[in-house]
């Protein structure tokens, strides 16, 4: 268990190393949080009884059939302006890894000419979490951990979707298929690694945001309110910074896993070794 931390530790410098090659990576996420920002606000007033309803444990509630549509709408923009910009940004990555140069216009092209199937498995994807999302709340308790680990089956199960919507030219059901048959090939490495990521960034985050808040409550005490506020600021756009690296490597890492998983070695300026290590298919 010890080793298997060690790897994954090793495998987010190497990935890290990437990054700070290719800083301009961390662009893609950036773009694809502010998209969701402004989706997000806009379906917030519509959303909130929602929520609230969804969230309620006292008696029974009847939800407009057109709150589940919205719900829907909601997913399906989300999802598509997720998986659009990590298409993107895994094409960039993919590239690299043979060695050539990519920028973002590179991705981004590589995205737009597979814009209709990523609005299809987007609707797919959308349609499956709406889904989910209604039966859970008919069910009891057993009901929903159920519907939970369907859920998680379909997360790890699509994990390299949007690897194989930047290398292969395929149809939305054709990329879930070719991520479920990859998949079964390196699940393991694909756990062990998402977590391991989630783990070390998890903790920095968590050092940032305690460290930094003591700081900030600090001045507030001292009533140095001025530097509070500038203090918070940049809490705020340091954990900012640290997620969206995070969502970075997480994308390095899908499109290391999907050339290993798809037996291609290649692996450009990354140490190849230890990808070997972190990549290598179950027999």
């Amino acid at each position: 268990m010890l080793n298997r931390f060690q790897r994954s530790w090793d495998l987010a410098s190497a990935c890290m190393d990437l990054l700070m090659e290719e800083k301009a990576l961390i662009a893609f996420p950036f773009l694809a949080s502010i998209g969701i920002a402004v989706v997000t606000l806009s379906f917030a007033v519509p959303l909130v009884p929602t929520f609230t309803l969804f969230w309620s444990t006292g008696a029974d509630h009847t939800v407009s059939p057109l709150t589940y549509v919205a719900l829907f709408v909601f997913y399906w923009i989300q999802f598509s302006l997720i998986i659009f910009f990590n298409t993107a940004l895994v094409e960039v990555a993919m590239r690299r890894f043979e060695g050539e140069d990519a920028s973002i216009g590179d991705g981004l092209r590589r995205a737009l000419s597979m814009l209709p199937v990523i609005l299809t498995y987007a609707f797919i994807a959308a349609t499956v979490g709406t889904l989910l999302r209604l039966i859970a709340e008919r069910v009891g308790f057993i009901g929903r951990l159920v519907v939970a680990a369907i859920g998680l089956v379909w997360t790890v199960a699509t994990a390299l979707v949007v690897p194989v919507l930047a290398a292969e030219d395929v149809g939305p059901v054709e990329a879930v298929q070719r991520s479920v048959e990859l998949i079964k090939r390196a699940w393991g490495e694909d756990l062990i690694g998402s977590v391991g990521i989630g783990l070390v960034f998890g903790v920095v985050m968590a050092v940032m945001l305690i460290a930094g808040g003591m700081v900030v409550i600090a001045m507030f005490s001292v009533g140095n309110v001025g530097l509070a506020i500038a203090l918070l600021a940049v809490l705020v756009l340091g954990v900012s910074l640290v997620a969206l690296a995070q969502a970075t490597l997480q994308g390095i890492y899908a499109a290391a896993l999907y050339r290993y998983a798809n037996g291609d070695d290649t692996t450009g300026d990354m140490n190849k070794g230890l990808l070997e290590s972190a990549f290598q298919p179950r027999r």
